[in-house]
């Protein structure tokens, strides 16, 4: 069902029980309290007719399947607005209370009212679904909330930890780098040590043969 009718279908069902308790009321009241609570149930009728012709638009733009169940709805709806309109009109007789007895004798009217309350009854269960289906939707938008939060939670600690692997990995880039300078280091150090090495076996050798040479003149003469 869409979400704008059901706004507005719980808002005809609020002024549509608050215009019923008026008419009672007004019922019972006289002089300038009976206008003044008659203006006031005019204004109200206005706004419920208002409401149904935006239900209407609203059914109407939607898809067939859904446009149908809605449209049922919305007969009764306007079949209530009519039954208000004709309470309201019966208070407003100069002779409202005679008035209602006879159409009660004359046309029926009682069963007309019962029908009426019947409606009022089902429009105030329907009242209690759509604030049932309301605090549904509160709790899916606030349990989406609470997801929502621990998402971006969850983000903030991936991205610190992919920091620290970008720091760790920056860090051990920078070790082998010392590592490779290193081993540069020792390899030169190895080949100069190795061709000192040469440099004392060849003195040595040098040596060696010279001092042999020395004895053998020594020796010889």
């Amino acid at each position: 069902m869409s979400e704008v009718f059901e706004g507005y279908e719980r808002q005809y069902c609020e002024v549509s029980a608050s215009l019923s308790r008026k008419c009672t009321a007004a019922s019972a009241l006289d002089g300038e309290k009976k206008k003044q609570r008659l203006s006031e149930i005019q204004s109200g009728v206005q706004e419920a007719e208002s409401l149904i012709r935006k239900m209407d638009l609203e059914a109407r733009s939607l898809q067939p399947s859904t446009k149908a169940g809605l449209l049922a709805k919305l007969r009764e709806y306007k079949s209530d607005l009519n039954n208000l309109k004709s309470e309201l009109k019966r208070i407003s007789s100069p002779n409202a209370r005679q008035a209602t007895r006879e159409e009660l004798l004359e046309s029926g009217m009682a069963d007309t009212l019962a029908v009426s309350t019947d409606q009022r009854g089902r429009l105030m269960m329907t009242t209690e679904r759509l604030n049932q289906s309301t605090d549904r939707i509160k709790e899916s938008r606030r349990t989406m909330l609470e997801t929502e939060d621990l998402g971006v939670s969850i983000l903030q600690d991936l991205h610190q930890q992919r920091q620290s692997l970008l720091h760790a990995h920056t860090t051990l880039h920078g070790v082998d780098d010392n590592v490779g300078k290193s081993k540069k280091i020792l390899s030169a150090m190895s080949k100069r040590m190795d061709r000192n090495n040469w440099i004392i076996g060849g003195i040595i050798s040098a040596l060696v043969v010279a001092i042999l040479i020395i004895l053998y003149f020594k020796y010889a003469h």
